[in-house]
This record gives structure tokens, sequence and C-alpha cells, in this order.
């Protein structure tokens, strides 16, 4: 049995290093997502590796810790709304406003294996195909390394295919290959790279957005490293870009930097004080 001395550096050590909250309901998952953590590291078992942390930690054992207990549950188009929010209203108006420049930059954060930036690579293939001469890059980003990797080789199972898309996306947009495995078309991976990012570091090495879509991570966080997270993303953001939030996210008493566009639920713009002094 895990020792409360352990659960609780376990849990302080994810609020430090990736903000999740774990709750003494949640213990269940100590045990499954680290058992495989210890015998990588040659540990007889989850309790060893849970001493080995309070008492002997190292760097690579708290990277693999911190990457096995995130939560990394995705599907393609998860919650349809905001994809038709970006059909419908978001990109639309950034096609005009960057009609000069003719690039638009969109960050994936908490990206997970890679579906929401997949998804949003065909969501522009399919609504903006027309537009010669454009560029669209789309940089997903999460704290795990192993899941990265998974994403960028952008290859799925039958399974995890079935999980929001039709079967004419899958026929326009995937290759098969052996295996009854399936294969993102050339095309979008080309819109779309993967990088190593902690939502509760500086972001500046990533460049600025046009959109960023932050869903369903900001629930794992108490209120002040909600704060924290968007205030970092909103030094990333250019004045006139979009912010995307899951449906069960809620910014209210958390932080000023954003406000919410009426009507449009999910869709947040810096505060016209934020605005003002990123252009100035």
């Amino acid at each position: 049995m895990i020792s409360s001395p352990d659960f609780l550096a376990l849990q302080k050590l994810l609020q430090e290093r990736c903000g999740m909250q774990l709750t003494s309901d949640k213990l269940y998952l100590v045990a499954s997502r680290l058992g495989p953590v210890a015998l990588k590291l040659g540990l007889k078992s989850v309790i060893d590796l849970m001493t080995e942390l309070r008492t002997r930690p190292n760097e690579s054992m708290i990277t693999a810790v911190v990457e096995a207990m995130v939560t990394h549950e995705s599907l393609f188009f998860r919650d349809a709304k905001p994809f038709e929010l970006l059909s419908r209203n978001v990109l639309p108006q950034l096609v005009r406003a960057r009609a000069a420049a003719k690039k638009v930059r969109i960050w994936s954060a908490a990206c997970s294996s890679g579906q929401e930036p997949y998804s949003i690579a065909m969501q522009i293939r399919e609504d903006f195909a027309h537009l010669a001469g454009w560029r669209w890059e789309i940089v997903g980003t999460d704290i795990s390394e192993p899941i990265l990797a998974r994403a960028r080789t952008a290859e799925f199972s039958a399974f995890e295919v079935g999980r929001g898309l039709s079967p004419e996306r899958l026929a326009r947009h995937f290759t098969q290959f052996p295996g009854q495995g399936y294969r993102v078309a050339e095309p979008l991976r080309a819109m779309t790279s993967f990088r190593r990012h902690n939502l509760l570091e500086p972001a500046a090495h990533l460049g600025q957005f046009d959109i960023v879509f932050c869903r369903n991570v900001l629930i794992y966080f108490d209120a002040p490293t909600k704060a924290r997270a968007l205030d970092l993303i909103s030094r990333q953001l250019a004045p006139d870009g979009v912010l995307v939030l899951g449906s069960a996210d809620s910014i209210i008493g958390v932080t000023q930097r954003f406000v919410g566009v009426p009507e449009e639920r999910g869709l947040f713009r810096l505060a016209p004080a934020m605005g003002l002094a990123r252009t100035a």
C-alpha cells in the first residue's frame, strides 16, 4: 500500500511540474500508470518507485513519472463545435486579415497523440484548399515526449480513426497500410509539427500564433495554475488572435487577460488592454 508521505510527495511533484491536481480518489491511477514505469526502471513495484521518487529522485525518473501520470485522452474532431467555429467564423476573418502575408499559425496545446492538430489540418484542407500560395502551420505541443513520438508517426489504429472520423473523411485524408492501420495523408503531415512543451513554462521559443487551441487541460489545474498557463499563452497570441477553450473550461474569476467572443461559446480574444500592449 502506498504510504501517505509517498502520495503527498507525488501530489506535490505533479502540481509543481505540470499543474496536475492528484486527489485521493484518483489513487487507482497511480498503480495502473506507474506500474510500467517501475518495471522499466528496474524496480520491483510501484511502492518501491514511490519511495525512490520521494527519497532519491533524479530528473529522468521524474520525467517518466510525470509523462505517465498526465491524461492522454483524445479523438478526432472532439466536440464538433470548435471546428464549426473555426470554419465559419475564425478562419474566414483571419484569411481576410492575413491576405498580404498569406500565413496562419495555429498552436494545439496539450495535443496528446495528434488527433486535434490533424483534425485542424483536415478542416483547413476541406475549406481553404482553394487559396493558392498560403502557408498553414500547425504546431502541436505536449509535455510527454513518448506521446509526441506517436503523433509524429501520423499512424492510427482502426479503433482510433473510428472515433470522430466519418468514412468520407477517412477515405479523403488517410491511406491504409498493412495491419489495418491508417496514416494521415502527406499534405496534412506537411502542415503539422510537434514539439515538447510544458504549459507552465514560457513559450517564446514557439513564436507567435494566430489561433491557440487549449482544450480539456485547464480542468486539471487549480485557479492559480490556470492563471499562470493563460498568462503564458497570452504572450504568444497575436493581438487579433483567438483562443479556443474546451466546453468545460472556465476563465471566470481566473484571468483578466482574455474576454469571451460574444455569442461564440469557447472563443476568447485578448482583453483590449492586452491587445494594445502587444501592439505598442
